[in-house]
């Protein structure tokens, strides 16, 4: 009698002002292989402290990760914390590099903002993380407004905060050894490709994916393309 291979658990990390529905596609294409979670990461201001909360409740044994952004940058600390739990990474849209000052300027003043207008936040958001021809659809437009305005201020503040103040990834990247794999938009104004390609360089073969008519939410501008690489990714994975 041929065994059944367990299915593997996946972890998915959202990003800023993002919840589980930033990857609803995702989640349903996986759904048949994988057991999925989305983790909370919304109530710590330190990408350490998000990272130790995700491991605390995370399934026991191994998972693999697939990160967005500020969930890349959990990812990456994870990693850290924890290798030996890891057993497949997916990055998407996301940087090794720590924040710059220019960057801290335009946080600070978001972060002024929300203290009395979110949704002045999320208008000037958006065309920053979706491809031009892409956010006005409503499955974009639409579920990053829900998403933000659901979560509120405080969170915002929080997770801008833990952006901030993020490591410098870098130089660990030599010693993720688990299967990788690197998506980016190609239109990324936030992590543009070039970032994606430092990540993919410093892991021992990762894989990069760059998708077209795409850009920092990748997983709501191409729905379909980015959970048929992901599915292709985790059916490769041994847990």
């Amino acid at each position: 009698m041929q065994s059944v291979k367990p299915k593997i658990h996946v972890l998915f990390l959202p990003g800023l002002l993002n919840d589980a529905s930033l990857f609803r596609d995702q989640l349903a294409a996986l759904s048949p292989v994988a057991l999925t979670e989305v983790a909370d990461l919304t109530r710590a201001d330190s990408i350490a402290e998000l990272a130790a909360g995700v491991l605390a409740e995370a399934p026991a044994g191994r998972f693999a990760l697939v990160g967005l952004s500020m969930g890349g940058y959990v990812a990456l600390e994870i990693m850290r914390q924890a290798p030996d739990r890891v057993c497949g990474l997916a990055l998407l849209d996301t940087s090794a590099r720590p924040e710059t000052p220019t960057a801290s300027t335009a946080r600070k003043a978001l972060m002024k903002l929300a203290e009395t207008d979110m949704e002045a936040v999320c208008e000037q958001l958006l065309p920053r993380l979706s491809h031009p021809e892409r956010m006005n659809l409503p499955a974009v437009r639409g579920v990053f407004h829900s998403m933000a305005i659901g979560l509120g201020k405080d969170v915002f503040l929080r997770q801008q905060t833990a952006i901030m103040g993020r490591a410098d990834s870098r130089p660990s990247l030599a010693a993720i050894t688990c299967p990788t794999l690197v998506i980016c938009g190609r239109d990324d104004l936030v992590t543009p490709p070039e970032v994606a390609e430092e990540i993919a360089a410093g892991i021992q073969q990762a894989r990069l994916c760059i998708v077209d008519t795409c850009g920092h939410l990748s997983t709501l501008d191409q729905p379909e393309e980015v959970a048929q690489v992901l599915l292709k990714w985790v059916t490769e994975l041994t847990c």
